[in-house]
């Protein structure tokens, strides 16, 4: 078996504007995605996803360029099997053979940011083969499923104080979940105002249905230290990326500050970044993206890191289809995951790309039990909504 083909397409879905939502990224008018293709010789085919911009909007040409160009040229021939060998032939590039020698990463300098997210989609697409090729889901790869559905978080709330608690609500009457999250931060015009939005989500959905709270890394220390303490009594069960994930320091000062558990890590790439938030105290779960942080090869590094540390796993799962499924996987076998993110934004790269149906009921979702991810991409879709390179 070896790998005939690797393609990769930015793949741009317009979102209708009465199902579009704002947020501190601006106003959400398509989801975006670089959606990879892998085939091998004998016909069998891999779907992955790599990600270069947060929430679900950015300009994919340059990874692209970067898979197609930089990173497929070196994989064609390899058998698709060598998923860790790839990867981490993939990680130190030149000196590769050097560091398979060594035992110890010697990483190409231009390792994180788009070669990062590019060997995330790629590692994908490589899982989704070894299961196919085999005729079993990732997950018994990895060791077999501890449980045949996960328990899932409605993600969304973007309302004004008025109509926040009715919106969160809307979602637990949607899917029967027991778990919402909404948004705060610099999309509110005050720490006072976000403050003002939870308490009134907590009024309305009352003290059985957990509540969490994403700021996208938009407030400063201090800031994230006042709406904390203004919300002191809303028993959130997680304040997520509240200031600059690259201010460590802070988050764990934070941390220390508040009784509310800190989650954080969906723009880290690879697991050294999560290992430093663990060292710095810096969170209680950790939230790695596997369109972004490396793929499921390094997703399950950083669910190890999390079991070992006695930390909880919520992987970020704003994806498309590819992404998502792998996430299911990961959770389904790391013993520190404990709920699954599902979007409540308009989504047509997770409900339109697959034949499959992502549903939830009474809560829980079911994990994928066909080979591979257990999806099937709609091929047509991927060509009709592909860019044109240029």
């Amino acid at each position: 078996m070896r790998i005939a083909n690797i393609e990769a397409s930015w793949v741009h879905v317009p979102i209708a504007d009465a199902d579009s939502h704002k947020s501190d990224y601006g106003k959400i008018k398509s989801f975006d995605a670089a959606i990879v293709r892998v085939e091998t010789a004998c016909g069998l085919i891999g779907w992955g996803e790599g990600k270069n911009a947060a929430g679900s909007q950015g300009r994919y040409a340059s990874l692209v360029h970067l898979i197609n160009e930089e990173l497929a040229p070196r994989l064609i021939g390899r058998d698709p099997r060598d998923i860790i060998a790839i990867w981490e032939d993939s990680y130190n590039g030149v000196r590769a053979a050097q560091a398979a020698a060594r035992g110890y990463p010697l990483p190409d300098l231009a390792r994180s940011g788009l070669s990062i997210a590019g060997l995330s989609a790629i590692d994908i697409a490589l899982w989704d083969i070894l299961g196919k090729s085999l005729g079993e889901p990732v997950w018994r790869l990895l060791g077999g499923r501890r449980v045949a559905s996960l328990p899932t978080y409605a993600s969304g709330g973007w309302a004004d104080a008025a109509g926040i608690g009715e919106q969160l609500a809307g979602y637990v009457k949607r899917g029967g979940f027991g778990a919402v999250k909404m948004r705060v931060g610099s999309m509110d015009r005050s720490v006072h105002a976000s403050a003002e939005r939870v308490i009134a989500a907590r009024a309305h959905l009352g003290p059985d249905i957990e509540l969490m709270c994403d700021a996208h890394g938009t407030y400063s220390v201090a800031e994230a230290k006042r709406f904390a303490y203004l919300v002191r009594d809303c028993d959130l069960a997680w304040f997520e990326e509240p200031v600059n994930i690259d201010d460590k320091a802070g988050m764990a000062e934070l941390r220390a500050a508040t009784a509310i558990p800190i989650a954080a890590g969906e723009s880290e790439y690879t697991r050294f970044p999560f290992r430093d938030l663990i060292a710095a105290r810096a969170a209680d779960i950790l939230q790695p993206d596997l369109a972004v942080c490396g793929g499921l090869t390094e997703g399950l590094r950083i669910a190890a890191l999390a079991a070992g540390h006695n930390l909880r796993l919520a992987p970020h799962m704003w994806l498309g289809a590819p992404g998502f499924a792998a996430g299911l996987h990961l959770c389904a076998v790391s013993p520190a995951a404990f709920i699954v993110e599902y979007s409540l934004g308009a989504n047509p790269m997770i409900h339109d790309l697959v034949e499959e149906r992502f549903e939830v009921s009474d809560g829980r979702i079911a994990l994928p039990d066909g080979p591979g991810l257990g999806i099937t991409v709609k091929e047509d879709f991927v060509k009709n909504h592909a860019k044109k390179r240029t």
